[in-house]
């Protein structure tokens, strides 16, 4: 196992770029499997879970090459329905499978998926859609299994926007007979990626940003080139690196438009913002103003930037408030926070945060994704170091996060726990 030590007080300034977004592409990985011609996809970051994924991906009979951020996919030898429960486990994302299996070959088994401990994620939206598409569900000894001998279009709202379930039911659609219809869709700019390139393989697909989607089944797809969206969560990540050292940060390659819920919140809090048509300037003099905010989904502000945000408010001048709405078990990080000096309470669903002049370095532990990116930046801003564990979960979702902040003058190790 590896870990982070973290120079405290550094103050970041240079540019960085940002890459392809860790969420667009693992569904878009996963929509290969719905044709059996060539996908080639660049931009593609070089990702712990963007690996697992090739690995699913494999697992079933595709040949992968994975180069330089592009990612070549053949799916002509897919052959297998079923996902090894070992690669299920290690992450979430690999249930996005279900609806390219179940449209090209009209079954899936796979286990109940694992990933980030951050709490209920239940897969009862994606398998209530199947149902509304002709698909039998058995869920049997941990695993789920999913049969439709004739998929069809189907009338599909869903309870809540769940980006997974809509992007699941979207790929099912794709190759089922007649119109499908989801209500309620999840509107992240994710979404609209998948659409993307789903259009590009030869579907028709259309909607995708709004609260309604259209798919028309085809009978066949084609081959496709396609490049990946930037990162909007690691783009909010530097952004707010920037604002809790008193930095000035230029972050490229990134569409300013699916900053705006991040970079109103920053703005909110004192900090400089300054938008270009594919980058953004984030300018900090002095200590940040507490805000209160709640996580909602797209278009509201991002639950993969509380615990960034939350680190921030920690050293803010004043009291916050956070509700976390989308899930139930996200502030596990508060507790690391707490070892570095910060004044949080949990109430339910909410933390209030008393802002401290200074954190100070300490031991902590990277709980799930952001955590650990939270927990960097607390310590960039800390009193003397701080040693971060179990930065595998970082790893699942930054690609070289140590050095680009060096990059920008961070002083951060990668040593190995055995050393």
């Amino acid at each position: 196992m590896e870990k982070f030590i973290v120079m405290g007080r550094t103050r970041l300034e240079g540019t960085v770029r940002i890459g392809g977004s860790k969420n667009a592409v693992l569904p878009i990985m996963a929509a290969s499997l719905l044709t059996s011609k060539n996908s080639t996809i660049f931009d593609v970051p070089h990702l712990t879970d963007v690996l697992t994924m090739k690995k699913v991906l494999e697992h079933l009979g595709a040949r992968v090459n994975f180069t330089s951020e592009v990612l070549e996919v053949d799916t002509s030898g897919v052959n297998r329905h079923e996902v090894a429960e070992s690669l299920t486990r290690q992450m979430r994302a690999s249930n996005l499978v279900m609806g390219p299996l179940l449209g090209r070959f009209h079954r899936v088994r796979v286990s109940h998926p694992g990933g980030c401990d951050i709490g209920s994620r239940p897969m009862d939206l994606h398998l209530k859609g199947f149902q509304s598409m002709g698909a039998a569900i058995h869920e049997r000894y941990g695993f789920i299994e999913v049969e439709a001998n004739d998929l069809h279009g189907a009338e599909i709202h869903l309870d809540f926007p769940s980006v997974g379930a809509t992007e699941n039911l979207m790929m099912a659609a794709v190759l089922a007979k007649g119109q499908t219809v989801i209500r309620n869709a999840a509107k992240e700019p994710e979404i609209v990626d998948l659409q993307n390139f789903l259009n590009g393989l030869g579907a028709k697909v259309k909607g995708a940003g709004l609260d309604v989607i259209r798919v028309e089944g085809v009978t066949s797809l084609n081959s496709v080139e396609y490049t990946i969206i930037p990162d909007r969560i690691e783009a909010g990540t530097y952004m707010t690196a920037g604002a809790i050292t008193g930095g000035d940060i230029l972050i490229t390659n990134v569409i300013p438009e699916h900053l705006e819920p991040i970079s109103a919140k920053l703005r909110e809090t004192g900090v400089t913002v300054t938008e270009y048509p594919d980058s953004v300037r984030v300018q900090c003099a002095g200590r940040a103003r507490a805000v209160d905010f709640k996580t909602m989904p797209y278009p509201g502000f991002p639950t993969d930037m509380q615990p960034q945000v939350m680190a921030l408010m920690a050293t803010a001048d004043g009291t916050t408030v956070i509700a976390e709405t989308i899930f139930d078990n996200r502030f596990k990080h508060v507790d690391e926070l707490r070892r570095m000096g910060a004044n949080i309470k949990v109430e339910g669903r909410a933390a209030i945060i008393k802002g401290v002049p200074r954190l100070s370095g300490a031991f902590v532990e990277a709980t799930d994704l952001r955590a650990g990116a939270a927990l960097v930046l607390a310590g960039l801003a800390a009193e003397d170091a701080t040693i971060i564990e179990n930065i595998y979960h970082i790893d699942r979702g930054y690609a070289q996060l140590d050095g680009k902040l060096n990059g920008l003058g961070a002083r951060i190790m990668r040593v190995n726990n055995h050393r």
